[in-house]
């Protein structure tokens, strides 16, 4: 079989269905990139608003 040019492939995203082969393709070039551009967020021990935001919630509490 040819190409029904779908143009799934072509989108960019991690996984497509793909209409010649008929089952799911895995794009491990974009799959890769995904998971290094995962950034942790959120309070990080050591951090100034972390420190400053734990001793505020601990004095509230001990009140």
């Amino acid at each position: 079989m040819s190409c029904f040019n779908c143009q799934n492939c072509k989108q960019g995203s991690p996984a497509y269905f793909c209409l010649e082969k008929n089952d799911f393709v895995i794009n491990e070039s974009q799959n890769s990139q995904a998971l290094e551009d995962k950034i942790r967020g959120g309070w990080k021990k050591g951090s100034k608003n972390y420190e400053i935001h734990r001793r505020k919630l601990r004095k509230e509490i001990e009140v």
